[in-house]
Parts: C-alpha cells; sequence; structure tokens
C-alpha cells in the first residue's frame, strides 16, 4: 500500500495526456497488469517448484515462520499418509502433531504426549543434528531440518526402516560371530565398534578399544593391508601381527570389506588367528618326516629307509618284510571315550612296538590308525610270522588310561621283497591290500599278499586313473534333484548330484567312484568342480530358486573353503542367498574351532548351512548346539516305509517338531510312495525330495521344469513325478 500510494503522489505531478485523460490513471492501470502478470508468473513458479520436489524420493515440506504448511510434495504425503488428509496451506504443524498423537500415529509419545510434542516443536525451531522418528507401522523416518532466512522452516524426510533392518541383521551377526571382528573408519583408522570375540581373543575392554587406531594394534609400522578392490587369492594372503592387551604377539589372516558405519565411510575386519600355524610352519622341518603325535617316522621318511634296505638286500640273499597293522575298532575308542584316550592309546602302541623290535628294524605312523614295520636280514617268509605274532600278543595287553581300562586288537598284512614288489611303492601297497584282506577274513590276525589282491587292486587303479582324468577334462557333469514345498507342492531349489558320463562305459554308479574319491582326496577336486557348475547353472534359475551342493569334511578341513565359495559365488553371479551348503554331523565330531568359525563366515556371507543325514550319528541332537543350521535333512531311512511303520512316524513327529522349535526348515529324503508323502504332509514337513518327485535330472532337463512351473504359476503346479 506504501509502494502504491507512492506511485500515485509521483504520477499526479505529470502533464495530462494529449487526450485530456490524466496520467496517472494509466499508469495506475499499467500498475496493476503488472502486478497480475507478477502473480500469474509466482504461481507458475511455486507450480514448477512443486513439480520438481515432487519427483525426489525424499519428503520434503516447507513452513512459514509462524509453523504453518507452505508447501510439501508428494514423498512427505506418503511417508506421513495417516495424517496426510490435515495437510493444508496454513494449516498449523503442531495441530496434525497433536491430532496425529491422539490417533497412536507416534507410538514414541504414548503416556507423555504433552511432552513429546514439546521436545518436537523445540527441534522444529532449534534445528541442530538430524534425529529419528519412529511411526506405528514400524517405519522408522530420518528427520533433518534448517531455517530460512525469513524464520521459517525447510525439513527433510527419509524412510530408513531398510537401512535400520540392515543395521540390526549386521549387529546380530557382528556380535555373536565367534570370529573376532572390528569395524574402523577409513579416514583416520580409529575403531568405531567392536564384537565380544574381540573383547575376548584381545584382552582389551571397549573402551580401550575406543581410544586406540587400527594401526595401533599392529606390532609393527605397515599400512592397513586392504586396497579399493582386492581379489579372492589376494584377500586370503593378507596377514598382519598384532599385539594383545598383555602384550602377546599374534599372526592374523585378514578378511575385510567396505561399509558405511555410523554415517561413515568404514572397513569390516575379521580377524582369523593363525599363531599356531605360524609355529607349525616353524616345526615343517621335522614334521615333514615325522609323525607329531607319536613322534614315529611317517611315510616319506620311512620310503627312504626302505630303499636303503632295498639296495642293501639286492646285494645279498635276504628277504624284507614290510608288516602294515591297522588297529582294530580304533574308531570306538574315539567315539566312545574321545580324541584325548584315542592318542594317548596311539602314543602306547607306538611305545609298545618299539619295545618289540630289533634296533635295525623301521617303524613308521602311516595315518590315524595304521603302522608300518620293515624288517630286514629275513631268509624266509615264516621269519616274519614270529614278529607278526609277538606284535599282536603285545598290542593285545590292556592299556591304563586315565582311569580307563583300554584293549584293543590289531590285523597286520605281510609283503615280502623281492617277490612281492622290488621298490618301496609296491611293498607299501601289497602290504595294504593284505591288510585289507586280514580285516575283512578275520580281525587280529595277518595275512599275507596273494596275487589275486592286486587284480582287485588294479580295477580300483583303473578308476582312481579315469577319475583324475575326468575331473582333469571336466566330464563329470552335475545331476539336479529337485526340493519340493509340501504345502504348495512348488520347486523350492535343486540339490546337485554329482553324475560321471563315461565314454565307454555308460553312467558309472557314484557308489563306484566316490569312496575311491573319499579315498585318494579326489573328492575336494570333485565337490570344488560341482560347487562353480551349479552355482553358474543355478544363476540362471529363476531368482527364489536355491541350490544345494554337498561339502565333503576335506573341503571344510583345506582351510580355504571360504575364499573358494566367495570366488565362486562372485564369478557366478549367484546371490549367496541361494546357496545352501549341506555338511554331515561327522564334520562336527572333532568340535574343530576352526570348522565352526568357517562356518559361521559362511553363514554370515549369506548361504544357508543345511545338516544332512540327521539322525544316522552318535549324537544328532548335540550338534544342533554347536551351530545355527538353516535346514535339516532327515535321513530316507527314517522316510521308508514311514505310512506303515510307527516308530518311524513317530521319529519324524518329533523331528518337525523340533525342527518347528528351533526355527529350522525339515526335508525329508528318500520319498518314493504316495504314502509317506501323505504322512509327511500331514505331519507339517516343510520339504520333501525323492524319486516320487523326481529323479536327478541334467540343467537342460531343470530349466524347461522351471520354465514349465513359471507357466502355470498360481497354484495349479504339483508335486512332479518322474
Amino acid at each position: 500500500m506504501a509502494w502504491a500510494a507512492g506511485r500515485l503522489r509521483k504520477t499526479a505531478q505529470t502533464a495530462a495526456s494529449p487526450n485530456g485523460a490524466p496520467v496517472e490513471i494509466d499508469a495506475l492501470l499499467q500498475s496493476r497488469a503488472e502486478a497480475e502478470a507478477a502473480i500469474a508468473e509466482a504461481r507458475k513458479s511455486h507450480e514448477r517448484i512443486r513439480q520438481a520436489i515432487d519427483l525426489l524420493p525424499q519428503g520434503i515440506v516447507f513452513l512459514d515462520p509462524e509453523g504453518r504448511y507452505v508447501l510439501w510434495n508428494k514423498k512427505y504425503a506418503e511417508i506421513y499418509s495417516k495424517t496426510a488428509d490435515l495437510f493444508a496451506h496454513g494449516a498449523r504443524l503442531e495441530d496434525t502433531l497433536r491430532i496425529g498423537v491422539a490417533r497412536g500415529d507416534y507410538p514414541e509419545a504414548a503416556g507423555h504426549e504433552a511432552e513429546w510434542i514439546a521436545e518436537r516443536l523445540q527441534k522444529l525451531y532449534q534445528p541442530g543434528e538430524r534425529h529419528e522418528q519412529k511411526l506405528s507401522d514400524g517405519r522408522v523416518i530420518l528427520i533433518e531440518e534448517r531455517l530460512t532466512d525469513d524464520g521459517g522452516v525447510v525439513g527433510l524426510r527419509v524412510d530408513i526402516t531398510e537401512l535400520k533392518q540392515r543395521e540390526a541383521s549386521f549387529r546380530l551377526l557382528f556380535d555373536g560371530n565367534p570370529v573376532p571382528m572390528i569395524v574402523c573408519a577409513l579416514d583416520d583408522e580409529r575403531i568405531l565398534a567392536v564384537n565380544d570375540a574381540a573383547v575376548v581373543h584381545y584382552g582389551y575392554s571397549r573402551a580401550d578399544f575406543e581410544k586406540l587406531t587400527i594401526r595401533s594394534l599392529q606390532a609393527f609400522e605397515s599400512e592397513p593391508p586392504w586396497t579399493t578392490d582386492p581379489t579372492v587369492e589376494e584377500q586370503a594372503a593378507r596377514t598382519w601381527k598384532h599385539v594383545k592387551a598383555d602384550g602377546a604377539l599374534i599372526d592374523l589372516a585378514i578378511y575385510s570389506r567396505e561399509l558405511v558405519y555410523a554415517e561413515r565411510p568404514a572397513m569390516l575386519v575379521a580377524l582369523m588367528d593363525i599363531t599356531e600355524r605360524k609355529r607349525a610352519d616353524a616345526r615343517l622341518a621335522f614334521m615333514a618326516q615325522h609323525d607329531g603325535l607319536t613322534g614315529l617316522p611317517n611315510r616319506n621318511l620311512l620310503r627312504q629307509t626302505m630303499e636303503e634296505m632295498l639296495l642293501h638286500t639286492r646285494r645279498s640273499a635276504e628277504k624284507v618284510a614290510v608288516l602294515m597293522l591297522g588297529l582294530d575298532n580304533f574308531k570306538a575308542v574315539n567315539d566312545t571315550l574321545g580324541h584325548t584316550i584315542g592318542d594317548k592309546l596311539l602314543r602306547g602302541v607306538a611305545k609298545r612296538l618299539r619295545s618289540t623290535l630289533r634296533e635295525e628294524d623301521a617303524l613308521a605312523r602311516l595315518n590315524s590308525d595304521e603302522f608300518a614295520i620293515v624288517q630286514s636280514g629275513l631268509t624266509r617268509p615264516e621269519d616274519a610270522v614270529g614278529l607278526a605274532k609277538r606284535i599282536l600278543e603285545a598290542i593285545a595287553d590292556p592299556y591304563l588310561l586315565d582311569g580307563h581300562s583300554v584293549v584293543i586288537g590289531a590285523s597286520i598284512g605281510i609283503a615280502m621283497a623281492p617277490s612281492d614288489g622290488d621298490d618301496s611303492e609296491k611293498l607299501l601297497k601289497s602290504a595294504d591290500m593284505a591288510l585289507s584282506r586280514a580285516k575283512i577274513d578275520s580281525r587280529g590276525t595277518f595275512s599275507f599278499f596273494e596275487a589275486a589282491l592286486d587284480a582287485r587292486a588294479q580295477t580300483r587303479r583303473k578308476i582312481e586313473v579315469e577319475l583324475r582324468d575326468a575331473i582333469q577334462n571336466d566330464l563329470l557333469r552335475p545331476y539336479y534333484q529337485p526340493l519340493i514345498d509340501l504345502s504348495s507342492g512348488r520347486i523350492t531349489g535343486f540339490e546337485a548330484l554329482v553324475r560321471w558320463p563315461h565314454p565307454e562305459r555308460g553312467m558309472i554308479s557314484p557308489g563306484e567312484f566316490i569312496p575311491v574319491a573319499e579315498e585318494t582326496g579326489l573328492i575336494n577336486a570333485i565337490g570344488g568342480l560341482m560347487l562353480r557348475s551349479a552355482c553358474r547353472d543355478a544363476a540362471q534359475w529363476p531368482d527364489d530358486v536355491r541350490v544345494a551342493v554337498n561339502l565333503s569334511p576335506l573341503q571344510v578341513h583345506s582351510g580355504n573353503l571360504l575364499s573358494v565359495v566367495t570366488d565362486t559365488l562372485k564369478q557366478s553371479g549367484l546371490p549367496p542367498r541361494r546357496l545352501e551348503l549341506e555338511i554331515t554331523e561327522t564334520l562336527l565330531l572333532e568340535k574343530s574351532a576352526q570348522v565352526l568359525a568357517t562356518l559361521h563366515a559362511l553363514r554370515a556371507l549369506g548361504v544357508r548351512i543345511s545338516m544332512d543325514d540327521f539322525g544316522t550319528g552318535y549324537s544328532s541332537l548335540s550338534y544342533l548346539r554347536s551351530f545355527p543350521f538353516d535346514k535339516i535333512k532327515v535321513d530316507q531311512s527314517f522316510v521308508r516305509d514311514l505310512g506303515a511303520n510307527r516308530e518311524a512316524q513317530a521319529i519324524i513327529r518329533s523331528i518337525i517338531s523340533l525342527g518347528k522349535g528351533l526355527g529350522v526348515t525339515i526335508t525329508a529324503e528318500g520319498v518314493e510312495t504316495e504314502a509317506e508323502l501323505s504322512c509327511l504332509r500331514a505331519e507339517g514337513c516343510d520339504e520333501g525330495q525323492g524319486f516320487l518327485f523326481s529323479k536327478a535330472r541334467p540343467n537342460t532337463e531343470i530349466v524347461s521344469l522351471l520354465r514349465a512351473q513359471r507357466g502355470v504359476d498360481g497354484g495349479e503346479t504339483d508335486a512332479m513325478v518322474a
């Protein structure tokens, strides 16, 4: 109004227009047009601003100095959907808060509504740090507000519910992980968080850790051993030497990944203590030729000794006898009395063998319960019989170990040089075959090598050679047997089973080559091959279909399983959540910290862990306390003839009830009849697997099955029949 009055005074002083109309009237009309144009332009600008902020993924709101709504975008209205009907130009934020509190939209305000509103308004007009707001539907909203130059407020709202859930999941895996873990900032390397395992392992309190940087833990000055994008091999090869609170030095293998922690770029570092492994490396020179438990020579040193003895024998008419000794039922001692007693028993056996032999005879421990004795200076095979009998008698006497009286027997296989072989490798193999025959025919006695044994060994050897060739030339194939959701009849995943299509002999049964693979260690290579192939195939399946791969104990004990799985997932592109690794309870029998740490690390990665063949071991239930399995697979021996076997039904019912209590998926293996399926469904079993649904199939057929299932989406697809 002041502006208009001034304008009128100014125009009144001007001359009249040529037609006689006052100049000020023209000026007023022109000013009105300009004002209307300015208002129209302001409306267009306002609409442009609204359209622009509606595109933002965050909620935006503008308030005037009195806390009244001026402008807000669609996302803001979506976030506060329960009170969006109250938003209007000129409405007060304080009023919408009061109504929302009365409706119960803000659970944090319950019981102290007035104080909550007052605190919220104080934060509005005195903005500082960002803060969080919980809504009644469980969502969490991050709020950031700033004052404008005219005293108004511009506010930002971000829905961080998913982020908070991920943080909670991370915290659960982080705090409960048995592997020491540290989170450190990338900029100043300050330690931001540690888990309980790190506190226990290092001996520092959490307060002490907060004063340290990751570099200050190092024994020697060096750069942090991570790069921006390390390969799996580089990650696995990194080591650190740290100082614990008591001053002790420890060697560590480092596994790290970048993340954002407390809104700061950070590094999550998993610290695997390899101090003992380093010490073992220092003893490698001795251990390369000796058994660590008994101190006896091992196979390598025995071969060297045998070659020297055989060289001397070739120059004379003397004979050499190789006695391969295997303890009978040694595993039962380990299982019933424990490995400590088992180790003491092995040392006791080694001591008695030494006392029975001559000084010039050679003695070695070959593996867990097998020893080899080499006797020289013999003239006939019967000379070895006397030694064999003395050994059997010496070993048969009871052992008193930690208050336990332990009785153990033995079997002996005998090979003679030069008739059964003229080199160390051939003689040891002949003696081993003779030992196998002694154990089969009659334990607790001895047996000499015969040529027929070699023929059977040659057959086995042929399988081994061809199996190595099949592995090298990638001839083994994964076949996939479906896992069926028993409630819906849909395919939830597939178990990868190794198959060997031989170019001449056709499909070779796994029962023929798997035992050879386990005895020779080839099972590790086969397991790696199946893991890579299965992940590569499954990456092309629908996103809700998982693949299960069996792990042999040898793979887990290899020490690099985590790296192998991580590398395989990275190369195949398969999400970790879609991979299940199946282990048997025998893997947990030895209660190895390294095994448990590896399994926990895999599970933290997102991989699911299943216990296979549940119920067939010595103490299945105890192993469920050792590790939080995602799935239990009930052995097919409990499923067979389930419909007519009340005892089996009771067992299945108990296992399913146990699984539900633990929150674990229960899968029944070996389902072959409708009666078995009906019984399993009635008991509430989660999944089924077996010939009733389908045999194991190649990936080409699996793709067709999954395509058909997608084509009948909507519940019409029932369990498949082979």
